[in-house]
């Protein structure tokens, strides 16, 4: 577990202060103002070649951006103490949304056109080649404000959203959890909570508990004003349901999220209640405490698994599926493009970041070999391939809605869980690995429906008035009760663990992706394992597709339709094929 690689950011640009940093903000300001002087208030005017070329334009505008917005936001994920990057952060992010405020115009235009005009610009080749962009675009056309008012939003965005954002991550950061008069930071911490000791795990929660409460009023805070801020812009806009923003951006229709989201809770009680009262026998307790959620089973091998050993296996599994994303793969490993020891101040989570298409992602993790964090790994590996592969895409095409982008490391998840599997010989060690893939499941799928459910309250009560730190906890043991089942005992203190979410701050309602991705991925594996012929060019092709086919024109190949009533319980009776092995005597 010693001397593990962290990332060279050095592949984007040498340092903060460098004279590359400095030059490219500059060129990009001078490109923006040649843009802006070349096309700002002409769009209409221009025929479908020259739009073409506009779009292009932009496009080299946008990956400039995003690669300089990128490096400030690695750099701070990798350190979020360090005054010096927490300032050059805020103010690349300040730069950036001067620029996004300057060429809001041009997209804003592109929504002018009616669908006729558009439909005759498109005949061009040069504009063709971004029609995916400029549909994608106009979904938001009903909920478009003014040039005057959008250029506002963005502007006010730093010291509104955005800064608040900021105040979480770095609040979070900085928190110390006080164990055994140890001071432990977040990844620590929940390690704790995990052991197989019951009373270090309770003697965690409490600490957890206590660090939560007394920041609760500051997260409460933070949330009640993003849940404002966003209800003002709703209403602004005219989104019909607080959801409604993000189902429009991650390209899926209303009843297709409805569906998932009613068909996961009508779940409940087939899946984690019934998973955790045969846990709670496993483990010989009548009950089980929140903290005995992700309790180890005594059975289980305490050993650390190498980070070269996950890397090996992850790469196998891969390779055994399609050689294609082995070779992807390794070029993270051989080139310093993760982070992966976890330490003070570092983004405690783990993600894979696309930066642009010049360039090539970063994948950050904290890894301390456990089983799960070399699924991680394989999970974060895959949207590392999946972003690799979409780059020919281009900068305005290649990103993924949230809603598929969650498919290739679900997918590389199921890849090296199914190696291992098949390497058990033992009955009673393929038991303990199935039940910690449930979990995994579950906690994709269940509790990341739970958490919606807990944001559906938040945001609709906030539209009626602020919200206290006593009514954001009864949300949550709501929505958490609900979800797990009366096998639990929850102690009055896990009121404010709702307060630790991130996806919460940073991007509402993100978290219905986790369960659409995985009953998606259930269901695709599932094709897979019956033979479809042709599935690993069909995948690959589907990884390259980038954000330029919707879930039906992605799914069609495979024969899959999520639009189905049958879709969601398809991908959810993986979940209960698996539990009921673990019933079997």
């Amino acid at each position: 577990m010693n001397n593990l690689p962290i990332w060279d950011l050095s592949d984007l640009y040498p340092a903060m202060d460098s004279p590359e940093v400095k030059n490219e903000i500059a060129g990009l300001q001078n490109s923006v103002a040649e843009f802006c002087a070349k096309y700002d208030g002409k769009i209409q005017g221009l025929g479908g070649d020259e739009l073409g070329m506009a779009v292009a334009e932009y496009e080299d505008l946008v990956e400039i951006s995003q690669k300089l917005g990128s490096y400030a936001g690695l750099m701070f994920a990798g350190n979020m103490l360090d005054d010096k990057i927490s300032a050059f952060y805020q103010d690349i992010s300040e730069k950036l949304t001067d620029i996004s405020s300057q060429t809001v115009f041009f997209t804003l235009a592109l929504n002018r056109f009616s669908s006729d005009e558009i439909a005759e610009k498109l005949n061009s080749p040069k504009l063709a080649k971004y029609k995916p962009w400029i549909e994608d675009l106009r979904v938001m056309q009903p909920y478009q404000l003014s040039d005057e008012l959008e250029r506002f939003d963005l502007d006010k965005s730093t010291t509104s959203n955005s800064a608040w954002v900021k105040l979480f991550d770095e609040t979070h950061a900085n928190l110390q959890y006080d164990f055994d008069g140890e001071k432990l930071g977040n990844a620590e911490i929940f390690d704790k909570m995990k052991s197989k000791d019951r009373a270090v795990r309770e003697k965690a929660a409490h600490a957890v508990a206590k660090t939560l409460k007394d920041n609760i009023k500051l997260f409460a805070a933070v949330t009640n004003n993003l849940a404002k801020d966003k209800a003002v812009s709703d209403k602004w806009r005219k989104f019909p349901a607080p959801i409604s923003d993000r189902n429009i951006a991650n390209l899926v229709e209303d009843e297709v999220v409805d569906a998932l989201i009613s068909t996961v809770k009508a779940n409940y009680k087939n899946l984690s209640h019934r998973y955790y009262k045969y846990k709670a026998a496993r483990l010989g307790f009548e009950k089980l405490e929140y903290w005995d959620r992700n309790a180890p089973y005594p059975e289980e091998d305490d050993s650390r698994i190498p980070y070269d050993e996950a890397v090996a296996l992850t790469l196998d599994a891969y390779g055994e599926f399609s050689p294609k994303m082995r070779e992807i793969g390794q070029k993270f490993f051989d080139n310093p493009w993760i982070d992966v020891p976890p330490r003070k101040g570092k983004d405690s989570g783990a993600f894979a970041h696309p930066v642009v298409p010049s360039a090539h992602p970063y994948l950050l993790l904290n890894y301390q070999g456990k089983i799960n964090d070399v699924m991680t790994l394989a999970h974060e590996l895959g949207h590392g391939v999946h972003q690799y592969l979409a780059r020919e895409q281009g900068a305005l095409i290649c990103d993924t809605p949230l809603t598929l982008a969650e498919t290739a490391s679900v997918f590389g998840e199921q890849l090296v869980f199914r190696k291992l599997l098949a390497q058990q010989e033992n009955d009673e060690k393929r038991k303990l690995m199935i039940a910690s893939k449930v979990e995994d499941m579950l906690n994709t799928v269940i509790r990341q429906i739970a958490f919606c459910d807990f944001e559906r309250k938040v945001h609709d009560a906030r539209r009626k008035g602020e919200i206290s730190p006593t009514q954001l906890g009864e949300f949550w043991m709501e929505s958490q009760s609900e979800s797990l089942g009366d096998i639990f005992n929850f102690a009055d203190e896990y009121n404010v663990y709702w307060s630790y979410i991130p996806h919460f701050i940073h991007t509402p309602f993100y978290v219905y992706a986790y369960a659409f991705g995985d009953c998606l991925v259930n269901s695709l594996y599932s094709v897979y394992q019956q033979g479809l012929e042709g599935f690993e060019q069909k995948y690959i092709e589907m990884l390259k597709a980038g954000g330029s086919l919707r879930h039906k024109e992605l799914l069609k190949p495979f024969g899959l339709d999520a639009t189905k009533p049958d879709f969601w319980q398809r991908g959810l009776d993986v979940i209960d094929n698996f539990i009921s092995e673990l019933e079997k005597p």
